[in-house]
């Protein structure tokens, strides 16, 4: 290797400059954040261990007032503390009337612990504000009936019943129970699916839709790739009686169709006076999956394993056929936005690079053609080498009635390149968001309704943006960039 090149190595950085990434060694699974004296409690799964070679997960703690921008707290929940090994994921409630006995208000985690390899729920408190907890006995509050997979439990308050409820990933179906005091659990239904591989961390809200009709969403990581198909978020709209989630929908809808949007959770929106907001909820994704977790080209430049997707705001819309989820990145991120470059309009046919070169950065515009006579492919070259041999491309493929992100042509860390869901434009035109940082490009279209999240590992180079239409012309209107980076 010569001088430049060593030169460049060193320099080389995949630390993400507005995204969410573990301070050092490992992180996974985010947990459902939780809201509390004016900030949010995020806490997520992390192995001190990893560089050394040791493994199991802690959970740590950060927060955040903005959705943004995160302070970190070190470990709260530690592998080292309990006989009956490390913590995997689960869900934190603040136990407001004391149904549990550790006090008014003391925050309540239920944890999937696997002592001698047998999954079961495990309670841990903490009576400090969520900084530190501890093991609330050494036996289950949910134990293992002998099952191979029994983890990730969900708990939430329902009101109308005045119970607990919890949901609890149980290979190919979700198990529901509901308890009075945390501790005890009655199992009362289930929800499953046998085509979507084992489902994890499930998820269950009540939403506001657009319409103003108030439903119910049941959600979990689930494996669709078999049937072409995303692995992330999938999501059934339904009802929910405190005691069953029923949904004439058979199939999923998919928060994200992108490779790397896994094990997400969303989370509800406050008010200033600490309420909830009905209409709102947001969502955060780890940017990774398990086909290749270990294969982070940042271990060598960074020290480190771990990043999470943008959090994004959650809507529900009421649509013509179905209610539906749309997810755009939070407002705040706007907090970390340079100027907005604006380039113009510009009419393509053929290919066109932008006077424009960053690893980090939101691009927007809107692209348009002319319905009835519509071009074959419109998209964009991202993370693109000055030779525009290494890139990241995305667009519509109108021809064939999808949209797609394919990152074939640059470094990712996986066997499969390209994701497709399907879209139709008949208006001929269509809004369009990216975010690309440096080591992630998420794909916004419309509404939020389609989105592609990848993991991708360009060189520090590879920082250019190439529009192409082929088979046609079409037009970027109101083209605009802005770096974003922490302060």
């Amino acid at each position: 290797m010569g001088e430049n090149e060593n030169k460049a190595s060193a320099a080389m950085s995949y630390r993400p400059s507005y995204h969410f990434s573990v301070p050092d060694n490992w992180k996974n699974d985010p947990q459902r954040p939780v809201y509390l004296d004016g900030e949010y409690l995020y806490y997520y799964l992390y192995n001190e261990d990893y560089i050394l070679g040791g493994s199991g997960t802690s959970w740590r703690l950060a927060t955040t007032t903005d959705h943004v921008n995160f302070t970190d707290h070190g470990v709260a929940i530690s592998k080292h503390e309990s006989a009956n090994g490390d913590c995997w994921s689960g869900s934190i409630v603040i136990d407001e009337k004391n149904t549990a006995g550790y006090g008014e208000g003391a925050l309540i985690a239920l944890v999937t612990q696997a002592p001698g390899g047998v999954q079961a729920q495990y309670l841990w408190y903490s009576t400090d504000k969520g900084r530190s907890f501890k093991p609330g006995g050494t036996k289950p509050v949910l134990a293992n009936p002998g099952v191979e997979a029994f983890r990730d439990p969900k708990v939430i308050w329902h009101e109308p019943s005045s119970k607990w409820v919890m949901l609890n990933a149980e290979g190919d179906r979700i198990g529901l129970y509901t308890s009075v005091n945390l501790k005890r659990w009655k199992r009362t239904s289930e929800f499953v699916r046998t085509t979507l591989g084992t489902l994890e961390c499930p998820d269950l809200f009540q939403f506001q839709a657009s319409d103003g009709t108030k439903q119910w969403v049941l959600g979990t990581s689930a494996n669709g790739k078999p049937h072409d198909l995303p692995a992330t978020y999938a999501y059934w709209v339904g009802d929910f009686d405190g005691k069953a989630f029923t949904t004439k929908e058979e199939d999923p809808q998919w928060l994200d169709w992108g490779f790397d949007f896994y094990g997400a959770v969303t989370y509800p929106d406050h008010r200033a006076d600490g309420s909830e907001n009905p209409k709102l909820r947001r969502v955060i994704g780890w940017n990774n999956f398990w086909d290749y977790p270990h294969n982070a080209p940042s271990m060598a430049t960074d020290g480190y394993n771990g990043d999470d997707m943008i959090v994004r705001e959650v809507r529900m819309i009421a649509g013509a056929e179905s209610y539906y989820l749309a997810s755009v990145p939070v407002k705040q991120l706007d907090k970390l936005a340079g100027p907005a470059k604006s380039l113009g309009s510009p009419a393509v046919s053929g290919g066109h690079v932008l006077d424009f070169s960053s690893s980090a950065y939101e691009l927007e515009c809107e692209l348009s053609w002319d319905p009835a006579n519509p071009p074959e492919n419109v998209g964009f070259e991202l993370c693109r080498a000055k030779t525009g041999t290494r890139h990241v491309a995305t667009g519509i493929y109108l021809a064939g009635g999808f949209a797609y992100v394919n990152r074939k042509p640059s470094f990712h860390p996986g066997d499969k390149s390209e994701t497709k869901s399907p879209l139709e434009v008949p208006s001929g035109r269509l809004k369009v968001r990216i975010l690309v940082d440096r080591s992630s490009v998420e794909v916004f279209l419309g509404d939020g309704r389609i989105v592609h999240s990848h993991r991708v590992f360009p060189l520090d180079t590879d920082s250019g943006i190439k529009l192409f239409v082929s088979g046609g012309t079409a037009t970027y209107k109101n083209l605009a960039v802005r770096k974003l980076a922490f302060v």
